[in-house]
């Protein structure tokens, strides 16, 4: 199927079917906490605990994925501990902004203007949740990214900074892996789901592969960092 339309529609949101809305939203919020489940299990330099987020904000509206990511952090908490409470501002913020990016900002037109549309996420979710590892966890939570925020402390950066160059840039992998994802799951919805929403074309195959592409740029950018960006700690 295709997943985009040729006129985008504001008012999209107010024709959604309840049914839809009760179905998707406990589905994405699980989608985020199984994610964010296998991703602590693992240990992996990112987070996976937004691909439902993406989906919701852009079928159903910002607004009803923010819900999703409250629930997701809210609910995780039961899996993971209550650490990831706060950060459901950060997902919040970033539902919000794939939502109104897709929805009301034209950023779901071509392949271009979505992927710039994951960095603007990224940035978003960083700037939400880099005070509150700094401020509420005193600049660790106790997740992989801890040791980019140790090299970049290390290498003269104040707290602050520290947290919020790493968590651009895990999140920036994340963000990109997440939406692509997320793209593959809407085109795979029933056309008249995502009536009115303007999305890059996809085909199935092209939905797979834009989910692959956004894999490997994310994982990419994380073994770029590691492998040559990382600050080296000074004497």
């Amino acid at each position: 199927m295709t997943a985009a339309t040729t006129v985008p529609s504001k008012k999209a949101s107010s024709r959604i079917p309840l049914t839809l809305v009760v179905a998707l939203v406990p589905a994405a919020a699980a989608l985020n906490i199984v994610g964010g489940y296998i991703n602590n299990a693992l240990h992996l330099p990112i987070f996976l605990d937004m691909i439902g987020t993406c989906v919701a904000a852009i079928v159903l509206g910002p607004w009803w994925g923010a819900l999703v990511g409250v629930i997701t952090n809210v609910g995780g908490s039961f899996f993971t501990g209550p650490i990831g409470i706060p950060f459901a501002l950060a997902n919040v913020a970033g539902a919000l902004v794939w939502g109104y990016g897709v929805r009301s900002w034209g950023m779901g037109r071509n392949q271009v203007t979505y992927f710039l549309l994951n960095i603007l996420v990224a940035l978003a979710v960083s700037a939400a949740a880099a005070p509150i590892v700094s401020f509420v966890f005193g600049g660790a939570t106790g997740h992989s990214s801890d040791a980019l925020t140790a090299a970049f402390a290390q290498a003269g950066r104040d707290l602050v900074t520290a947290v919020f160059a790493s968590n651009v840039i895990v999140s920036l992998a994340d963000k990109i892996i997440a939406g692509y994802i997320g793209l593959a799951i809407i085109a795979a919805l029933p056309a008249n789901l995502t009536a009115g929403i303007t999305l890059p074309a996809q085909s199935p195959m092209k939905a797979v592969l834009s989910a692959v592409v956004g894999i490997v740029i994310g994982v990419g950018l994380v073994l770029v960092y590691l492998l040559i960006l990382a600050p080296a700690p000074t004497a």
